[in-house]
């Protein structure tokens, strides 16, 4: 992480943070989400849990954690979602998809958003400013320019490209899949939406290849989130450039280039709004928070080893640039 992000994040989440766990009391955190439990390095939602710490909530003493993941199978959310609200947590955190049927299942619990992409269109709050209900949390619903923006800086760092593959999963929602088309359309490029069925990333990357694609975009996806090891080595092995949603996947995975917010930052600010659930706030007067930073990280080495040359323009702009 650089400087300039640990203290704009440290600022974001100082007030939060600041006082945490009584003395003496157990509290009880439910994490619900739609993909499979990933491994350590690679997990946001144990990021939570290293964050409360910080403040006095360690597992097994002053903090119970219930975790329930549907493996990529959607259709085991509600259920999922009912046995963390029979275990009679304080807190649901539910990632993406797993939101509305944690929504479904209790009307009392307080539940965050452990980053969704359109919580008022989904109908999880009633507006950002005053979520109402017993939802809130972080959003990465910034509007579609993010992912027009992303599709031009890989075709800026790829000009040749006349054909781009969207990598979409099956929880990518209609505006990344729309806005990310839009953009296509308006740099003039072919884009070839290619959804991961199940975990078939090889059968995935086989269709990519025979579409003749020369550049990949992946899109907005909790599962893609969790597999981007995966995603970045078979894009390494057919010599794919691409873009991916989250910086760290440049800076710490070996992806050729990312653009967004910090992934690590948005679920510190959820670790937020547990403690803050912990001391009895109410989640219907909490405002729903959206991300206010966001990286352009190049991986130069990554680069090297496809044989591409990012023009120094980009350079110039990216926030990091990985030697």
């Amino acid at each position: 992480m650089n400087r300039r992000r640990f203290l704009l994040t440290s600022l974001a989440v100082a007030g939060p943070l600041a006082a945490g766990a009584q003395a003496g009391k157990v509290y009880r955190l439910g994490i619900l989400s739609p993909a499979g439990l990933p491994p350590r390095r690679a997990s946001s939602h144990l990021y939570i849990i290293d964050v409360l710490r910080e403040v006095g909530y360690v597992e097994g003493q002053t903090l119970l954690v219930e975790r329930r993941y549907a493996e990529g199978k959607f259709d085991r959310l509600p259920g999922l979602a009912r046995e963390v609200v029979q275990t009679k947590v304080d807190v649901i955190v539910a990632v993406g998809a797993a939101v509305g049927a944690a929504k479904d299942a209790t009307k009392t619990i307080p539940i965050l958003m452990g980053i969704v992409a359109d919580p008022v269109g989904s109908g999880y709050v009633t507006s950002l400013s005053r979520p109402g209900g017993n939802v809130t949390g972080v959003t990465y619903s910034v509007g579609t320019e993010i992912h027009q923006k992303r599709l031009a800086l890989l075709k800026e760092a790829v000009p040749r490209a006349a054909r781009i593959a969207g990598l979409a999963g099956k929880d990518t929602g209609p505006p990344s899949r729309q806005a990310t088309q839009h953009a296509a359309s308006s740099l003039g490029v072919k884009l070839i939406v290619v959804e991961v069925r199940g975990a078939e990333y090889e059968g995935a990357f086989a269709t990519i290849v025979a579409e003749r694609a020369e550049a990949l975009a992946v899109m907005g996806s909790t599962i893609l989130n969790i597999d981007r090891k995966r995603i970045i080595e078979l894009a390494a092995r057919h010599r794919l450039p691409a873009i991916y949603e989250w910086p760290e996947h440049a800076e710490e995975d070996g992806g050729l280039m990312a653009y967004g917010a910090s992934v690590r930052d948005l679920y510190r600010r959820v670790a937020g709004f547990v403690n803050r659930i912990f001391k009895a706030a109410n989640p219907a007067e909490l405002p729903v928070e959206q991300p206010t930073v966001f990286e352009l990280v190049i991986n130069l080495k990554t680069a090297k080893a496809l044989g591409l040359t990012i023009p120094p323009s980009l350079l110039a702009r990216a926030d990091q640039v990985i030697q």
